[in-house]
């Protein structure tokens, strides 16, 4: 057998095989219903207290410490400024929002469907090196975020 024949089954093979959820559909979506209802309270709460006022929200501990930004900063007052609908002040305090809030809520919507049919599908070696390459390239580009927020003026959270 060739090198391109041998690779073809190799990024082919399953690492973890199909499964089928037997849990009543109400016990599969209970998980992603009561972190959806977290999260609407949660906005809800930060909708109604602002969190450019001082008291009501702790400090950054990055922050507080080392006196710099953390790729975090400023998401509290951006959220808080998206759902007052003003887009501008969201991304003056955290650009990493435009990327965030939609990534947060299809992912939500991933994890509720899948839920909904009970069936979570095989995953390829392939599938399975294309997650950990997504996953380390957005922890890249967030700590490079972070670091950079701290150099250039214009990004920093407005703290």
């Amino acid at each position: 057998m060739d090198q391109v024949a041998v690779t073809a089954m190799a990024s082919n093979d399953i690492v973890e095989a199909a499964r089928l959820d037997a849990r009543p559909r109400p016990r599969r979506l209970l998980a992603p219903l009561v972190t959806g209802a977290v999260v609407v309270i949660g906005c809800g709460y930060l909708w109604a207290v602002d969190p450019n006022e001082p008291g009501h929200y702790p400090l950054c501990p990055t922050r507080a410490l080392f006196g710099i930004d953390c790729p975090g900063c400023g998401l509290l007052r951006g959220t808080h400024d998206l759902l007052h609908g003003d887009v501008a002040g969201a991304v003056d305090n955290n650009a990493l929002l435009l990327v965030l809030v939609p990534a947060a809520i299809a992912l939500w919507i991933l994890w509720l469907r899948r839920s909904w049919r009970g069936l979570r599908a095989a995953v390829t070696r392939a599938e399975f090196n294309r997650r950990n390459i997504l996953t380390y390239v957005s922890l890249g580009v967030v700590l490079t975020f972070g670091v950079i927020r701290n150099f250039v003026p214009f990004l920093s959270s407005g703290a």
